[in-house]
């Protein structure tokens, strides 16, 4: 994102008024074009962005929302060209607080978020196959929750990598569950990721991968 503090030369118009090249101790609204052809058409308090607004990204990308001394800040919706779109809350310019991400591929994650990463209790939703990812997240990754599948079947435990491990219980839609201590194999010319515990019974192989905000 362009920022006027960094000296370099842009358009400047005033609501009503004539363009210039600074919004320098300017309150109200108006519309900067910046030389790496971004554009901000919002709100200013003592010349610096605050308040409701639009800010257009040269890459096609789109927020509307609010601002705070420059930087995304409050409530606030980013549309990216290729990779979905965030609703949700924002502190200093990175996403903060509980929003939603629907990816490209319409996966969704509704929860909370941290400096701009998954943080907190959150709800990962795959849109092909109707499976969620549910619990707790740390740094984009779940670490403890629920991996359920639509025909009720679910893990209930500890994640590594988004994948079942350690302590944990298959619950399944007869009623039976299976607890354990599971480990994840890589097993050669198979599929990538094999779930096993520790009673030497198979119950589940499936990759777990999301795309990263």
């Amino acid at each position: 994102m362009a920022e006027e503090e960094g000296g370099q030369p842009f358009q400047f118009t005033p609501e009503g008024g004539k363009p210039g090249n600074s919004s320098r101790d300017y309150t109200g609204r108006g519309l900067a074009q910046y030389p790496n052809n971004d554009q901000y058409d919002g709100y200013y308090a003592d010349g610096v962005r605050n308040g409701k607004g639009k800010y257009a990204y040269a890459n096609e990308d789109k927020y509307d929302g609010e601002f705070r001394n420059n930087r995304k800040h409050g409530i606030g919706r980013l549309t990216y060209k290729d990779k979905g779109e965030y609703y949700g809350q924002w502190e200093n310019g990175l996403k903060h607080g509980e929003g939603t991400y629907t990816y490209a591929n319409k996966d969704t994650y509704s929860g909370w978020w941290q400096f701009g990463k998954k943080h907190g209790k959150g709800n990962y939703t795959y849109s092909d196959t109707g499976m969620r990812l549910i619990g707790e997240w740390k740094e984009n990754k779940i670490v403890q929750g629920r991996w359920i599948f639509p025909n009720g079947t679910y893990f209930e435990g500890d994640f590594e990598n988004n994948k079942p491990t350690k302590n944990g219980t298959w619950h399944f839609k007869d009623g039976n569950h299976l607890d354990g201590v599971y480990q994840q194999t890589i097993i050669p010319n198979e599929d990538p990721v094999q779930f096993r515990c520790n009673a030497g019974r198979q119950k589940t192989q499936h990759q777990v991968g999301m795309e990263q905000s």
